[in-house]
């Protein structure tokens, strides 16, 4: 296994064409040149030592050695060594609201984007733990597995939209009955859920869907955005807005934090309501509670540890340039009493 550090030096590999097309172009001119004065027996008879190979292998050596620099450059991270790594923590799972409510911007940018770097935040500070992400509106839908992936539940998390779910509401029940199916350790002793929305709730369901969630030894901690004077629901088209959303009467609708949902439903799991607009308070609420919490060792990771390459590379093209510095385009006198071409046979019979 493999990955490339810098892909873009690639392009250093042009310099290789280009530099033969050149080497071609100056040997055709040198050679028009040269029949200008002698033919090709007096030239080889007035310059003995000039070897016609050692142009190109020289010209190759450059080549090679752009090579080996090219490679040193985009430095190929190699995977060597498998190490294997235990991890201990608490299995948690963001379900996060993705209902047209959490377009309000009573809290900047707004909701949405409020919860979405909530979020991002909590997962930058965690250590070892798993976590999971739901997206939920009317219905809720899973969007990230357990997994110790923080880059990916990051991608996932900013893929989050209100347009992933065409019914829409704020159906909290759905997203905790969801989250039951993420624990599937029987051995884990503790079971997070942090649920972050507005609160707009106007179902009883989720009162019963949190204590379903006890039961099943799952604590739930809520975190509020938005603000309890709320605001409208704008409506925009490439980022402009519109309109506002309103109701069959024609009044605009004025969406509104509920606190008191939000706590009732943390209190029913033995959880806490903390109000996440702001991400300071909530990220000191974390780290505490979690570092309350026992921890559990979770099963053997096995991973490749890659490792940099471009020290070899680099001291391969320095290695080829040095050998160019010093081989003279002249003919070496020991390869020449070789005489592997026999050379000398043909300087007679052409004298």
């Amino acid at each position: 296994m493999y990955q490339i550090d810098a892909p873009i030096y690639w392009y250093f590999l042009l310099f290789i064409p280009i530099l033969w097309l050149g080497f071609a172009g100056v040997s055709r001119w040198q050679k028009k040149a040269q029949q200008q004065f002698a033919n090709p027996q007096m030239l080889a008879h007035l310059s003995p030592h000039r070897s016609r190979i050692k142009a190109y292998f020289k010209i190759g050596l450059i080549a090679l050695g752009i090579i080996f620099l090219t490679l040193a450059l985009v430095n190929p991270k190699i995977g060597t060594e498998l190490e294997t790594v235990k991890r201990e923590g608490v299995d948690i799972v963001f379900a996060v609201d993705v209902s047209k409510s959490m377009l309000a911007e009573d809290i900047a940018p707004n909701r949405l984007e409020k919860s979405k770097r909530l979020v991002s935040a909590i997962i930058n500070q965690l250590g070892s733990d798993r976590i999971g992400i739901i997206a939920y509106a009317a219905q809720a839908i899973p969007q990230l597995p357990i997994t110790t992936d923080y880059s990916s539940a990051k991608m996932f998390l900013q893929a989050l939209n209100t347009d992933m779910l065409s019914s829409q509401g704020t159906a909290i029940d759905a997203a905790l009955n969801l989250s039951k199916t993420y624990f599937n350790d029987d051995e884990q002793t503790n079971r997070v859920v942090f649920l972050i929305s507005d609160g707009e709730d106007h179902s009883e369901a989720g009162r019963e869907a949190a204590e379903a969630a006890a039961e099943a030894g799952i604590k739930v901690f809520t975190f509020g955005v938005g603000t309890e004077t709320g605001g409208p629901i704008p409506i925009k088209r490439n980022g402009i807005i519109e309109t506002y959303k309103k109701d069959p009467e024609g009044e605009v609708v004025i969406t509104k934090r509920s606190m008191e949902t939000l706590t009732e439903i943390a209190m029913a799991t033995g959880g806490a309501y903390i109000d996440g607009n702001d991400t300071q308070i909530v990220l000191d609420f974390v780290n505490e509670t979690l570092q309350a919490m026992d921890k559990k060792e979770f099963d053997a990771k096995e991973f490749v540890s890659y490792k940099d390459q471009f020290q070899s590379f680099l001291f391969a093209a320095l290695l080829v340039f040095l050998i160019d510095l010093i081989v003279f385009e002249t003919k070496t006198k020991w390869i020449a009493r070789l005489n592997l071409f026999n050379e000398s046979s043909k300087k007679t019979e052409n004298l």
